[in-house]
């Protein structure tokens, strides 16, 4: 009997799935386990392996298509059943094809007649190749590197490129065999999810009818810049003449347009690209030799009689330099202000004797396999204390809370370009030295920009620790989709009250930051003396 096989929900927050590459067609046996069909999920491209067995008798999808979850994609039976039936009420994108043939095609009689000449990939024997949706916050990507060039053979599996992400830099697969025939922009630029990046086909394919369809309308604007520019040229005020010297200078279009607007001469720069080419970056970073201030030339002249008093004149220079923001800013910014301009945050302090933890970390550290950190122990207690108040290891779900009964336990680490939040799963269960040995290799991984999907997803409840840096005290956003987070300052020595009598002391705050959607005051506080007395008395946390 024929059996329908429906796109699986391969990650926490996929929504649809792209078939990325079919590795069977109609006809073809299909056993238990075999790989079916390479499937681009919102975090990264995984293999989809059948559950079931029989002919492949239906495909939907064609590669590149989107296919929501649970949609049926495929059809597995005995050869020549009917299979019809299970399509029904699906809306497959194989049944509507031809109400869209045949509605292109009238659009294609009534339009104009350049459409009529309209050339499809697959017609030129082509891959096309779009910038793929490596995570599920990434809106566009930017090309680290290419590690092929045009005229390269291009193999199915090769990394074509490295991609930078707003989470971390990743390769992108070819999913075609062929000649590297064009590619859409340098090392450096940006292209937003699904635009094309590059073209991989026969060797010797004019790709031009393809080229010409995706920039005619970028042309009919380039074709009005030059007019603009000379206008500019007449009404302007008189600048450095580059006609001659900068047309044999090696320089991109928009370098020479920006040394035209600041009257630079392209010959005085130093260009930073391959074969000394001239770019963007160079022409902005370029400083010419200033002018000698009329100051000082007055300086020179004899003095006065009067032998009066002058201020020297400070000749100084308005400068400032703008820098893109990279992909993991971007993100870091757009979810930061989602949560905060959508849970609705209170903030709870307390301080913490850090005397006892002081002492214990010194013993715990002389016989542990790997030196135990402050931050080790509060990431301990506090997914110790989470299994006492589930209510603080929740999650906001719209119209439900989920109380989560694990605690995996996000520990906020900075890099170079922003932030990244690995996690520390089951945490309570994990001896100190465990989660020291773990939270050290996260953090080789995230300056080395290593870290994987898996290692960030599926956090319950998040710890930013600015200990280390003096701070005594702050708040932090609540990394979304968690009803709560931990803010961990530096161990302080103040005078405090002990018995009566004022003595030195070690005193460290932290403040709890809640989603009062799912956290209650009440519930917050308490928490947080669990999680005082834990750490007060760490030797609770080795029984």
């Amino acid at each position: 009997m024929a059996e329908v096989v429906r796109m699986p929900k391969m990650s926490d927050t996929m929504t649809e799935g792209v078939i990325a590459k079919w590795h069977k067609k109609v006809g073809d046996k299909v056993n238990s386990g075999d790989l079916v069909a390479e499937i681009e999920t919102d975090k990264a491209t995984m293999d989809f392996e059948s559950y079931q067995e029989g002919t492949l008798l239906y495909i939907g999808p064609k590669e590149g298509e989107a296919v929501a979850i649970d949609a049926v994609i495929a059809v597995l039976g005995e050869p020549g059943e009917d299979f019809q039936a299970l399509l029904s009420g699906d809306a497959p994108a194989a049944e509507k094809a031809p109400e869209k043939t045949e509605e292109k095609k009238a659009e294609e009689v009534s339009g104009p007649a350049s459409s009529a000449s309209t050339v499809t990939p697959e017609e030129l024997g082509c891959t096309v190749i779009t910038m793929p949706l490596l995570s599920d916050t990434m809106k566009e990507g930017v090309i680290a590197q290419w590690n092929f060039k045009v005229g390269d053979t291009i193999k199915s599996d090769d990394a074509i490129a490295d991609v930078e992400t707003d989470k971390a830099t990743m390769e992108v697969t070819a999913y075609a065999d062929g000649t590297l025939l064009y590619v859409g922009l340098e090392a450096g630029q940006a292209a937003k999810v699904n635009d094309i990046i590059a073209i991989v086909g026969p060797a010797g394919t004019d790709i031009t009818p393809l080229l010409n369809q995706k920039s005619a309308p970028a042309k009919a604007e380039t074709a009005e810049a030059p007019k603009a520019d000379s206008a500019a040229a007449v009404t302007a005020a008189p600048v450095a003449s580059s006609s001659s010297d900068d047309s044999r200078v090696k320089a991109s279009p928009l370098a020479r347009k920006i040394a035209q607007e600041k009257g630079i001469n392209l010959s005085d720069i130093k260009g930073s690209a391959d074969g000394g080419r001239i770019v963007k970056k160079d022409v902005e970073s370029f400083v010419p030799v200033a002018a000698q201030p009329a100051e000082t030339k007055a300086a020179a002249a004899p003095a006065t009689e009067a032998k009066a008093i002058t201020l020297p004149t400070f000749v100084g220079e308005e400068r400032y330099t703008e820098k893109p923001v990279n992909q993991m800013r971007k993100t870091i910014a757009r979810r930061l202000a989602e949560s905060l301009f959508t849970a609705p945050h209170f903030y709870l302090t307390v301080s913490i004797d850090m005397d006892n933890a002081m002492a214990a970390r010194a013993q715990i550290n002389e016989v542990a396999p790997v030196k135990v950190s402050f931050n080790d122990i509060v990431v301990k207690a506090v997914a110790v204390a989470l299994k006492k108040h589930p209510a603080v290891n929740s999650s906001w779900q719209g119209d439900k809370i989920r109380f989560n009964e694990h605690t995996n336990i996000g520990v906020a680490m900075a890099v170079e370009d922003g932030l990244l939040v690995p996690v520390v799963r089951f945490a309570d269960g994990k001896s100190l030295s465990h989660i020291s040995a773990e939270v050290k290799d996260f953090a080789q991984k995230a300056k080395a920009k290593k870290l994987q999907p898996a290692d960030w997803e599926g956090s319950t409840f998040t710890v930013s620790n600015l200990g280390m840096f003096g701070i005594d005290e702050f708040t932090s956003i609540i990394n979304s989709p968690d009803g709560a987070i931990l803010s961990v300052g530096a161990i302080q020595a103040v005078p405090v009250v002990k018995n009566g009598a004022v003595v030195p002391g070690n005193v460290m705050k932290v403040t709890l930051g809640c989603d009062h959607r799912v956290v209650d005051g009440a519930t917050g506080a308490a928490f947080l003396q669990t999680l005082k007395s834990l750490v007060e008395n760490p030797v609770r946390l080795l029984a």
